[in-house]
């Protein structure tokens, strides 16, 4: 369940995703769910893994049980979560206490409270008691053979109201073998200039080894994180993804790549930092939440480029547009076609899709001006890779990719009296010299005409069976009122080994949706390397 990782003990990734990130509104893990994530984060390589609070519920006493089984950790120990003992008690007849050490957790992160108020108005104890608490549940754990973290819970706050009882609590977990003691600001209303300050001067005041645990309540978790680390702290608490509470947690990524990056500090293994991106993506999947595209360096968005002017640079020197090369954190570069496009854009652009415009200025003028002029009519090409290729391939040819010609499509919806309707399209096509008729049923328009030009152009080209649409966007434009309104359509096919976004535009929703159902087949079939009518 442990390991022995390649960094030594100087500085601490220390990742509560599978507790604290839990705690997200819109996450529930199960066992296998918390399983999954925590591979991913040893995979990683983070230094330490918060498994959940063993003895509170039984998911989390069931994930330590079958982590004992069937974790196999190559870099992170894991730790099991939990409270010091109650007032008026023992720690080794606490039933909490207890639980941790059944945990088989080598590593246990203790809470304990920094706050006076807290520890008279929510614990109902003195705040004698409360040292004493600390110190003899951590001086418990040691003497079990466990390696003991303190959580200092609302430090940032409990240290504005009285400073001296917050650094006593700093003090009393250290002298009772506390390897780590982290301040929390649990509220997270804490900005980077005040973290500094207080770490700094506990630090120097108590000689403990200091931890940081940042909320993200005021924007500036990650920021307060680094702060933090700045003013001595070398141990950080982060969540992937920055999942949690309220508005969530230091995130881990940003965290990760900074201290990696700009602070040239070694905290994970030999290549880790390239799977920042996978890692990212992999625990968004198993969370069920769709990753952020603008989040720092792992986001789709977070090296793409859309202004002409930043192509034009790019095209000389991508670093004079980005603040590290996209590979480093397992990202890449992208650059987006709209109405803002240059010639650097689309050259760029073509280079990246493997269209080779041959330096052909006229041509590239043609592209720049043809994007301009469909963006003013509502299409949208940053947001539909396959059919801007399409219309760059048109271009570049000189006519339109062709597999099929289209002699006419309709849809019927059918209001029946006992309530329900019935959705028809019937499509009229040619494909390599033959008449198709094809009609299918759906449950919508849309998906009739979608499953009517499959079955028609299915006989002649057989790889079309694999494709699926997996996504479908309206957007009624500005411009007109209502039923009048131009109407966008984004469409996202897959086939199976990827997915790719085409659009169509038209005043009726039903226009727009074929226009980007045609361009999702012709792309489908360029993709399989099928080669176009004659």
């Amino acid at each position: 369940m442990t390991a022995t990782s390649e960094l030594d003990d100087s500085f601490h990734v220390f990742d509560t995703t599978l507790r604290d990130g839990a705690q997200r509104e819109g996450i529930n893990l199960t066992v296998a769910d918390k399983l999954a994530i925590a591979r991913h984060l040893d995979d990683f390589g983070v230094g330490f893994i918060e498994g959940g609070w063993p003895g509170a519920n039984p998911r989390d006493t069931e994930f330590f049980a079958r982590a004992a089984k069937e974790l196999d950790l190559k870099n992170a120990e894991l730790v099991a979560f939990g409270a010091t003992r109650r007032a008026g008690a023992k720690a080794v007849d606490d039933p909490q206490v207890r639980a941790l050490l059944e945990s088989g957790a080598p590593v246990i992160t203790l809470v304990a409270k920094a706050h006076d108020r807290h520890v008279e108005l929510a614990l109902r104890t003195t705040l004698d008691e409360n040292l004493e608490m600390v110190r003899d549940t951590v001086a418990h754990l040691r003497a079990q053979g466990r390696r003991v973290f303190v959580d200092c819970e609302h430090f940032f706050d409990g240290y504005r109201a009285n400073p001296a009882y917050a650094k006593a609590v700093v003090r009393t977990a250290a002298e009772a073998g506390a390897d780590v003691v982290i301040l929390c600001d649990t509220n997270g209303g804490m900005l980077p200039a005040q973290i500094g300050a207080v770490v700094a001067t506990v630090l120097a005041d108590t000689g403990a080894r200091l931890g940081i645990h940042a909320q993200d309540d005021t924007g500036c978790a990650v920021a307060n994180t680094l702060a933090a680390v700045d003013a001595g702290a070398t141990h950080v608490q982060c969540t992937a993804n920055g999942y949690g509470e309220r508005v969530g947690n230091a995130n881990l990524f940003p965290v990760v790549a900074a201290l990696e990056l700009k602070y040239g500090k070694k905290v994970l293994p030999d290549g880790a930092l390239r799977e920042t991106t996978r890692i990212s993506h992999a625990i968004a999947e198993v969370v069920n939440l769709t990753p952020s595209t603008h989040q720092p360096y792992v986001g789709v968005s977070a090296f793409a480029h859309k202004a002409g002017l930043h192509a034009s640079a790019i095209k000389v020197d991508p670093d004079l547009y980005q603040h590290i090369d996209p590979q480093q954190v397992g990202n890449t570069m992208r650059m987006l076609v709209s109405d803002m496009a240059g010639r650097a854009s689309i050259e760029l652009k073509g280079r990246e899709l493997g269209v080779d415009l041959g330096g052909d200025r006229a041509l590239v003028g043609r592209v720049v001006e043809r994007v301009k002029e469909r963006e003013l009519a509502g299409y949208t090409y940053e947001a539909a890779d396959a059919s801007f290729e399409l219309l760059l391939r048109a271009e570049a040819q000189g006519a339109p990719l062709k597999y099929f010609d289209v002699e006419s499509w309709r849809a019927i919806v059918e209001d029946r009296p006992d309530g329900t309707h019935a959705n028809e399209a019937t499509v009229k096509l040619w494909a390599k010299g033959e008449r198709i008729v094809a009609t299918a049923e759906g449950n919508g328009p849309v998906n009739a005409l979608d499953r009517a030009l499959r079955v028609a152009l299915e006989k002649i080209y057989p790889q079309l069976a694999k494709l699926e649409l997996v996504d479908y966007k309206v957007r009624i434009l500005e411009g007109k009122h209502g039923t009048q309104s131009t109407t966008r359509v984004l469409i996202s096919t897959s086939d199976g080994a990827g997915e790719w976004s085409t659009v169509g535009v038209a005043e009726n929703v039903i226009a727009a949706s074929w226009q980007a159902l045609e361009d999702a087949c012709t792309y489908g079939l360029l993709r399989a390397g099928v080669e176009p009518a004659e």
